[in-house]
């Protein structure tokens, strides 16, 4: 069995005049990454490599999520790749993932988080909202298998509040 948890970044900012990918997040996103981070604590959510797109509102959730599952910050996987919204390349980093890793969790972008949880899920979700996060459960040993598998849960920020 794999498991795969998807966490969109939390809600960003376009207040600066900066490139797209050093938008960092807004009050509000701040807010809900500490929500989800500690629900996730309180649920001893467990992953054994979070791996995070490299932009700025992504690594902030990122870093707020893992902070509160006491997850060494050092271990942090930044991946250039997980800078998409497509997901096709989502898709590609998993399907090229080490199959050692049982449950990975990744820090990405929608609609490419929306796309592949609706794929490969077995729930239907119009959107994942900023900061949601959904975990998916593959009946498989290597990565490369990757095919639909089950939902096995979600938790988005506006059910904590």
């Amino acid at each position: 069995m794999k498991k795969l948890t998807l966490i969109r970044h939390g809600k960003s900012t376009w207040e600066y005049q900066v490139r797209d990918h050093d938008r960092v997040l807004k009050e509000r996103g701040i807010q809900d990454a500490h929500l989800i981070g500690s629900y996730l604590k309180k649920n001893s959510f467990n992953s054994d490599i979070y791996m995070s797109s490299s932009a700025a509102r992504a690594l902030q959730t990122a870093t707020l999520v893992c902070e509160y599952l006491d997850y060494n910050l050092n271990s942090l996987s930044i991946n250039r790749s997980l800078y998409t919204f497509s997901k096709e390349e989502l898709e590609s980093v998993v399907l090229n993932s080490n199959d050692d890793l049982d449950h990975i969790t990744i820090f990405s972008h929608n609609h490419g988080i929306t796309e592949f949880v609706n794929h490969f899920g077995d729930i239907y979700f119009d959107n994942v909202p900023t900061t949601g996060c959904v975990t998916l459960e593959f009946s498989i040993n290597s990565w490369k298998d990757l095919n639909p598998g089950k939902t096995i849960s979600h938790i988005f920020p506006k059910q904590l509040r």
